[in-house]
């Protein structure tokens, strides 16, 4: 049996997430609500939840605070934090609180149900046995990177800004772009144009496409500019690309 804790002080909000946890629930399964952060340390203690789905801004004590006196007694509890706020300091608390999930409010159905559905999954396919260490991200920093090369990885064929990404992980542009940097070696824009035009390749030797809409499918706005990374990282045009392929492939 699975047991969810949802803590919400806006009942119009709270109705939207019990309504979607139920749909994911068994009828065994069992769903507590509040609506401010001392209930929801009274009802983890009482209950001991599986996950905790846990507004920030709440009544009495913020949610992370009572996440801080939750994770006391139950540091294995998976924990969603909504927050209508992309503060760097609160997402960076979330994450000492090994927090699963950070989400912006508001947050759509189809998000939150996806991720409540995957959170659900893990909990009930791998329960962690209490005396289990429970270890932190190395650093902050190498936490918020990979979930924002994972974004970039899945986002880098359509336009893709800086901020962007940053927002997505709740830095400040400035700081993602120094920390993405130290960590990955290469400036955010080169590693983002590196993915585009390793596709634009494959685009230029297994399609007929002309340049104007390899760019459009790599995600550039501006063919001109996307002729010039492409030269400047390749050393030849997408047209001399297409050729030199066609030409290895005839010999072969």
């Amino acid at each position: 049996m699975s047991v969810v804790l949802i803590v919400e002080d806006e009942l119009l909000e709270l109705d939207f997430l019990k309504s979607i946890v139920a749909e994911e629930l068994s009828a065994k399964d069992k769903i507590i609500t509040c609506e401010s952060g001392i209930q929801a340390v009274k009802l983890a203690k009482q209950y001991r939840p599986d996950i905790i789905v846990l507004d920030i801004r709440i009544p009495e004590m913020d949610g992370l605070q009572a996440l801080q006196e939750i994770r006391k007694f139950l540091p294995q509890a998976s924990v969603i934090i909504l927050s209508a706020y992309s503060d760097f300091s609160y997402a960076q608390t979330a994450i000492h609180l090994r927090v699963q999930e950070y989400l912006l409010k508001p947050v759509k159905p189809s998000v939150f149900k996806q991720v409540f559905h995957d959170l659900l999954t893990t909990v009930t396919t791998c329960q962690v046995p209490v005396d289990e260490e429970v270890k932190e991200p190395e650093t902050d920093q190498i936490y918020f990177i990979e979930k924002a090369l994972k974004y970039i990885h899945d986002n880098f064929k359509q336009k893709l800004p800086l901020q962007a990404v940053s927002s997505y992980v709740f830095l400040n542009p400035q700081y993602f772009s120094r920390i993405f940097k130290k960590e990955v070696g290469v400036s955010f824009i080169d590693y983002v144009n590196k993915l585009k035009i390793e596709h634009a390749c494959k685009l230029l030797e297994t399609t007929n496409y002309p340049a104007y809409r390899i760019s459009s499918e790599c995600g550039f706005t501006d063919p001109s500019y996307f002729n010039r990374v492409f030269v400047q990282q390749m050393n030849m045009t997408p047209k001399a690309y297409r050729r030199n392929h066609l030409y290895d492939n005839a010999d072969n």
